[in-house]
C-alpha cells in the first residue's frame, strides 16, 4: 500500500521511524496516565486495580488485531509467534528470568521507560543495563546461550495458535477478551482508567496494521511489528552510539516516542520528579534485575508488552507461554523476597 501514499522523497523504512515515534508518543502518554504495568497487576500494592487496567489493554489489543486479520489487512501465517517449532526451553527460561527481573526492578521494561521520562534515574540505569544485556544476548557474548536454548523445540505442526483450534479465531478471540474484560470490570479501577487502557491496547492493532499493511512495500520491505521494548531498546542503544553507520528503525522511533509522550504527560500532571538510588544494595538489586530482564526478554521472544500484548494479539501459543512464564517468574521472585522484608521504593 505504501506506493499509493505519495511519499516521493521517503522510503517505507524512513516513514516507519516517524510512525514508531507517533505510536510511541501515544503509548507513553497513556501508559503514564494509567500507570500501565504487568508487575503491578501481579504483585503491586494496588494489584486488583492495576490488573483491571492491564486486562483491558490486553483485551482491546487482541480484539483490534484480530479484526484487522478478519478484514484481510494483515496476517500472521509466517510470523515467529506462529512458527511450528516452538522454542519451549528458551521461552520458559527467558520468561522466568524476565519475571524475576521485573520484580527486582519494581517494573516491567515498558513501565521503566515511562518512569525514566518522569525523572526516575533508577529506571534510566535499568534501561541502559537492560539494553546492553539484550544486545549481548541477541548478537554478543551471550548469543550462544540463546542459540543453545533455542535449539530445544516442540513441534506443534499446524496447531500453532488459538486460530488453528476448532472454531477458528473468532470464538477464541471473543472468549479470551470476555474473560479479560470480566476481570477488568470487577477490579475496582475507574472507568476513565479502563477507557484509556483500552485505547492503549488498540495501539497494538495500529502498530501491526501500520507496519504490515500501510507501510508495506514490495521494493523496500520492512518487518511487520508492533509495540515491543526488548529488541527496540537494544537497537536504540546501538543507534545512539553509532547513528552514522546504522539507520534508525521503527523500534528506535517507538522508544523515543514513548519517552516523549511520558515526559509530556508527567509534566502536564505535575508528576515529574527526580529520583535516584538510596543505597548500594538497592543499586545492586536493580542492576541485577536489569540483566535478568535483558537476557530473559530476548530468550522469551519479548517483554510484557512485546509478547504480552502484541504477541498474544496474534493468538500464537508461543506468546501466551511467554506471558505465563513471566508471571510465574515474577510471583516466585516476589515470594522469595518477602521473608527478607525487601525495600519498597516509590515508583
Amino acid at each position: 500500500m505504501f506506493e499509493t501514499l505519495g511519499f516521493e522523497n521517503f522510503t517505507a523504512p524512513q516513514i516507519a521511524v516517524f510512525f514508531g515515534l507517533a505510536l510511541g508518543a501515544l503509548f507513553g502518554l497513556l501508559a503514564e496516565r494509567t500507570r500501565f504495568c504487568f508487575r503491578r497487576s501481579l504483585v503491586g500494592e494496588d494489584a486488583p486495580q492495576a490488573r483491571g487496567v492491564w486486562a483491558t489493554g490486553f483485551a482491546f489489543a487482541i480484539v483490534g488485531t484480530q479484526i484487522a486479520v478478519a478484514l484481510g489487512w494483515i496476517g500472521f501465517a509466517d510470523h515467529r509467534y506462529l512458527a511450528s517449532d516452538l522454542p519451549v526451553a528458551a521461552i520458559l527460561v527467558g520468561g522466568l528470568l524476565f519475571g524475576a527481573g521485573m520484580v527486582l526492578t519494581r517494573g516491567c521494561i515498558s513501565r521503566l521507560t515511562v518512569l525514566t521520562a518522569s525523572g526516575n534515574l533508577r529506571a534510566l540505569s535499568v534501561l541502559l543495563v537492560f539494553a546492553i544485556a539484550a544486545h549481548a544476548t541477541l548478537k554478543g557474548v551471550l548469543a550462544p546461550l540463546r542459540t543453545t536454548l533455542g535449539a530445544v523445540t516442540l513441534d506443534l505442526g499446524e496447531t500453532t495458535g488459538f486460530a488453528a483450534l476448532p472454531g477458528g479465531a473468532l470464538p477464541w478471540t471473543a472468549l479470551i477478551a470476555a474473560a479479560a474484560l470480566f476481570v477488568a470490570l470487577r477490579s475496582g479501577a475507574r472507568l476513565t482508567q479502563l477507557a484509556q487502557a483500552g485505547a492503549l491496547g488498540l495501539l497494538v492493532a495500529v502498530g501491526w496494521v501500520g507496519t504490515g499493511w500501510v507501510l508495506y512495500d514490495d521494493f523496500d520491505p520492512i518487518a511487520m511489528e508492533s509495540l515491543s521494548f526488548t529488541s527496540p531498546m537494544a537497537e536504540s542503544l546501538f543507534w545512539t552510539i553509532a547513528s552514522t553507520a546504522i539507520p534508525a528503525g521503527f523500534g528506535t522511533g517507538l522508544v523515543g516516542g514513548t519517552l516523549i509522550g511520558a515526559l509530556v504527560s508527567s509534566l502536564l500532571a505535575g508528576r515529574f520528579a527526580w529520583q535516584s538510588f538510596s543505597a548500594p544494595r538497592e543499586t545492586g538489586r536493580y542492576l541485577s534485575g536489569a540483566v535478568l530482564m535483558g537476557v530473559g526478554g530476548v530468550l522469551a521472544g519479548g517483554c510484557t508488552v512485546g509478547a504480552g500484548l502484541s504477541g498474544t494479539a496474534t493468538l500464537g501459543f508461543a506468546a501466551f507461554l511467554a506471558l505465563g512464564a513471566i508471571a510465574c517468574g515474577g510471583l516466585a521472585m516476589n515470594a522469595a523476597l518477602k521473608p527478607r522484608g525487601a525495600f519498597q521504593p516509590a515508583e
